[in-house]
Parts: structure tokens; C-alpha cells; sequence
């Protein structure tokens, strides 16, 4: 039967597909370390203590009709006010959208701006851009990135590409890198929107600035996060934010994000999400409400989660790194924030024990899967090529055990290839 051109041209999740053939394995009684899906395992990272109990309670409190389609105004409030203690950012309950979870923000950002055959822009790897612009029937515009520097874009690689673009998609911590901006480095890019905005007639769209910043509580060490109105506050017309919940309190399934920005915008975006019926739970929107009000259990929970997840992250980078001195051709990058690593391991064109040749990134992968007995996901997932032979690992779901283990099987593995 036939299906709509959308339908047939949208590609399902690279990611999901790689897990599948994890779970089979697993399945079949192999034991694979999965890093692949951005995720926390909740055995080994609960979701707070508090947070958790509040949700409880609200159930208890029969919280469980349709919240308002913008989100439980406490809620809106409590984010209002933690959006100013921790970022010093200006904004009223009016300009925030509560939604289940990032996803349908960046969908309703997408949706209220983006008309079909206008152009987006946006850094290769990054997650999921290229299938908004799908969904949107945007012109997409990947502008590839360079390990040199992180792959985090420069205002210089984007400049060729944003004349007569409505939208520039950034995140800082990236996924899938779990690298960052640096302040110099966006405040060039919020240059480059500022002085292209000028050259814009009245009633043309500007060009906006999707801002991802939903791992921003997971920085490590001295990196420290910077975003666009911060930086440049007359670009606040023009920025909408994506954050929420899920990273930074382990919440994945707890589903409550939070978007903001200029409320014309905002407004169109309530109106996406009340269709789609996106909303997060009421019970979970009023847990949250009481638990992001309490600076306390908040900050406790987060130097916990953060230690934890720079241990890991710290593990595995010590792990290449220590591969690449002995002489393997792998390298990892610095972990900076969220909760994945950037691995290297250009091992094309190198023959299995089988004798088959592995020609893409992919093939490595699934090498690796076999014979180390775990999974990462090839760049080429986030819009690269296949011949780049860089890797997301994603540590929310090990242990720090379970990271140890892995670098003497990846160098077991490695050392049959020939």
C-alpha cells in the first residue's frame, strides 16, 4: 500500500537499529557492554531521592487529569527562577514550554519556524537535525566538523552557509560528542547571527539560533558552559532554548523538559505540543515543581551524578589513551560534559580473523561488538560519512567496573585484525 512521501523518506533511528542487534545478542546469552543509547541505567543512577518521592505523592494526590498545554505554572515558575540562579537568564513563565521530555520542543522549534524548503543549518556529527529536517521537508545544511577541534563548529565554517537560513541548530554539551563550546569560539557565532540579522528586510524571517543545552548541569573539571543571550543578549529574540530534566537529574523516563525564549515563539510552539499532546505528567510536573526549588537536594544530587560520570568517562579516555601510546591507532578527546566520550578507531581496511575486510565505520562496530564485546555508535549516525572512524561512547548505563573491563578486550580484539 502506499504511504506518504514523508514516511517513505524518513530514516528510523540508526541508534535503535544498532540496539537491536545488541539485544539479539544478548539474547543468544553474549554479554555485551552497550554504550550506544543515551540513556542511564536506573539501578546504577536513580533519579533523586526527593524527585522520586514527590512523584509518588502526587499520584497519592490524584495528579493525574491533563495538565495546562504550556505546562503546571508552578512548574514554570520553579524553572523561571532556577533558570536565573543558574545561568543568570531573564525569563518569565509566559516564555517557558513544558513539554515530555526535549524531543517534542525540538520538533515544535522546528515546526513553528521552519516552512518547507527553507534552509537549516547545523554541525555534523550532531543528533537527529538531519531527521527534523525530514519531518519539516527543510533544505538541511550539515557543515562538517573537524576532531582539531573538537568537532564543535566555528563561525568561520558556518559563515559560507547561513545567508537566507531561518535556523541554526546548536548544542553545547554536544551530543554526541561531550564536547563544548568555548566562550570565544560562540561568541564568534553569535557575532555571525547578529550581523547576518542585519542585513534581513522587514518581515523576513531572522535567522534563529535553536539552542540545545540540555546537558549543561554535566560539565567537568575547569570546562564551564556559555550560551548565546549570556553572551550577546540582543540575540534574546532570536534564541530558543531546549533543557529540561532528563540528563542533568537522570530522568529520562520521568519525561519532563522545558523550552524558552521569545514568547511569540513560544506561543506558536504551546500550540505544536497541545496538538501532538506532548505534554510531560502532571504528577511528574508537580514533583518537579517542589524538588527544582530546593537548591540543596539539587546540588548534592548533582556533585554526586557528576563525580560519578567523569569517573567513568575519565576511565575509558585513560583507556585509549593508553592504547594509542602502545601504538594502536585509536585516540579519545578529553571528556568535557554530558555523558559521552569521542573514540577513534580507524581500523578500515584491516581483515578480521575471518578474512573479511572492514571497509566502513559500521564494520568496525559490529567487529568490536563481536569479538570485545562491546558497542559503541559509528559518527556516521549523527550525518557523517562512513569513512569517518570516530565513535559516541555512551557511559550512563555501566558501571565503572564495567568500563575497567573494557579497554583490555578492545586491545584483545584489536591485535587479531591483520
Amino acid at each position: 500500500m502506499s504511504v506518504s512521501l514523508l514516511a517513505q523518506n524518513l530514516h528510523g533511528s540508526e541508534i535503535i537499529k544498532i540496539a537491536g542487534e545488541i539485544n539479539e545478542l544478548k539474547r543468544q546469552g553474549q554479554n555485551i557492554a552497550n554504550l550506544t543509547i543515551g540513556d542511564f541505567d536506573s539501578n546504577i543512577y536513580p533519579v533523586p531521592d526527593q524527585l522520586k518521592a514527590g512523584i509518588v505523592d502526587a499520584y497519592h494526590d490524584n495528579q493525574t487529569n491533563y495538565p495546562p498545554a504550556d505546562g503546571m505554572l508552578n512548574l514554570r515558575e520553579s524553572v523561571s527562577s532556577f533558570l536565573k540562579s543558574r545561568y543568570n537568564l531573564d525569563y518569565a513563565p509566559n516564555q517557558i514550554l513544558v513539554s515530555g521530555g526535549s524531543r517534542p520542543l525540538i520538533y515544535s522549534i522546528y515546526m513553528a519556524i521552519v516552512d518547507p524548503g527553507d534552509k537549516v543549518v547545523f554541525p555534523t556529527p550532531s543528533w537527529n537535525n538531519n531527521h527534523y529536517c525530514d519531518l519539516t521537508r527543510a533544505e538541511a545544511v550539515m557543515v562538517e566538523t573537524r576532531a582539531e577541534h573538537n568537532f564543535m563548529p566555528t563561525a568561520d565554517e558556518l559563515r559560507p552557509h547561513i545567508k537566507g537560513a531561518v535556523l541554526l541548530a546548536l548544542c553545547s554539551p554536544l551530543n554526541p560528542t561531550g564536547t563544548m563550546f568555548s566562550k570565544k569560539d560562540l561568541e564568534e557565532i553569535c557575532d555571525l547571527v547578529i550581523a547576518e540579522n542585519k542585513t534581513r528586510k522587514a518581515g523576513e524571517k531572522p535567522l534563529y539560533i535553536l539552542y540545545d543545552q540540555i546537558y549543561s548541569q554535566l560539565t567537568f573539571g575547569h570546562h564551564e558552559h556559555f550560551n548565546p543571550v549570556s553572551l550577546r543578549p540582543e540575540l534574546k529574540d532570536v534564541v530558543i532554548f531546549v533543557d529540561g530534566a532528563s540528563k542533568c537529574f537522570a530522568s529520562t523516563g520521568v519525561r519532563v523538559g522545558w523550552g524558552f525564549g521569545p514568547a511569540h515563539v513560544i506561543n506558536h510552539m504551546k500550540s505544536i505540543v497541545g496538538h501532538v499532546g506532548a505534554w510531560a505528567p502532571k504528577a511528574e510536573q508537580v514533583a518537579m515543581a517542589k524538588f527544582l526549588r530546593n537548591d540543596t537536594n539539587v546540588n548534592a544530587y548533582l556533585d554526586q551524578l557528576k563525580s560519578d560520570i567523569q569517573n567513568s568517562l575519565r576511565t575509558l579516555y585513560e583507556g585509549f589513551q593508553q592504547l594509542k601510546a602502545e601504538g594502536f591507532n585509536v585516540d579519545a578527546i578529553e571528556p568535557m560534559g554530558a555523558i559521552y566520550l569521542t573514540i577513534k578507531v580507524d581500523y578500515a581496511g584491516k581483515t578480521t580473523p575471518e578474512g573479511k575486510v572492514l571497509k566502513t565505520a559500521t564494520d568496525i562496530n559490529f567487529y568490536l561488538i563481536k569479538e570485545a564485546k562491546v558497542a559503541f555508535v559509528p559518527f556516521s549516525a549523527f550525518g557523517t560519512g562512513e569513512d569517518v572512524n570516530w565513535f559516541r561512547a555512551s557511559v550512563g548505563a555501566s558501571t565503572l567496573a564495567d568500563i575497567q573491563q573494557l579497554t583490555p578486550r578492545i586491545k584483545e580484539a584489536l591485535l587479531k585484525l591483520k
